[in-house]
């Protein structure tokens, strides 16, 4: 017998030594994903995805950024219907709580009903967990914030987070170079090396997607293929992007 002995079978059960194996499948596919990361700063939120299309494919907007609500930003790493789905439902909330309260919704109220969803599917049975971890932020009353949420039902707040594949190499190079009075520029750019730095060795860096929450203004924006593209080479001369990165 495997080592889990069956207990992977139900979502609801317990291993011997406290694990819920169906959530840590799930929390392996987000790991499967192409990398997604989310910035803080005094100055606003930047969330940057690496995004590759199949040849062929025609190419409309962003697949893994997503605009919850004018001052709320989302980036996704792992089963993306999944987070199109989680996506229409913090939309859905976002929007009824400010016609309840009349007010915008904080955004970690945003991430905890996120979290709150995912957790109910680790409990019943009859579901499968969420296959998707996501990187919400925004720009509220209290400032910028930047939340993580993953399948288990946690959310962590953070002032730079990077999710899926290679995530832990990413993470170690915002450690590295990441500083809270970092400028959005500075931030923009920052990302774009973070995704180009674990592509090392590929020509084409259209893949690099890239969105902002500004402090002052407070509204999510897509940045375009032309700006991105000049923060790539911004990144190229300004981080020696190596593989002991």
């Amino acid at each position: 017998m495997p080592a889990q002995q069956g207990y992977d079978r139900a979502i609801t059960v317990f291993s011997p030594d406290g694990r819920l194996y169906q959530v840590e499948y799930a929390i392996e596919t987000v790991k499967r994903g192409t990398i997604a990361l989310g910035i803080k700063t005094s100055d606003g939120i930047i969330f940057a995805a690496d995004e590759r299309p199949r040849k062929l494919q025609i190419i409309e907007g962003p697949q893994k950024l997503f605009k919850i609500d004018q001052h709320i930003g989302i980036a996704a790493a792992g089963y993306i219907p999944d987070a199109r789905n989680q996506v229409d439902d913090a939309r859905f909330f976002s929007q009824s709580s400010k016609l309840v309260y009349d007010e915008p919704v904080t955004v970690e109220i945003v991430a905890k009903h996120i979290a709150d969803q995912c957790q109910h599917y680790t409990q019943y049975a009859g579901a499968r967990p969420i296959g998707v971890a996501l990187i919400i932020g925004g720009v509220d009353q209290n400032g910028a914030s930047l939340f993580l949420t993953d399948p288990s039902g946690t959310y962590v707040p953070y002032n730079a987070v990077a999710i899926g594949a290679d995530s832990d190499k990413v993470t170690e190079f915002l450690i590295k170079n990441y500083k809270q009075n970092m400028t959005l520029e500075e931030s923009k750019t920052l990302a774009a090396a973070s995704i180009i730095m674990v592509n090392e060795g590929t020509q084409d860096n259209d893949n690099v997607t890239i969105s902002e929450i500004k402090s002052d203004t407070k509204q999510f924006n897509i940045i375009n293929k032309n700006d991105v593209a000049k923060l790539v080479e911004t990144a190229k001369q300004k981080y020696t992007i190596g593989k002991n990165n």
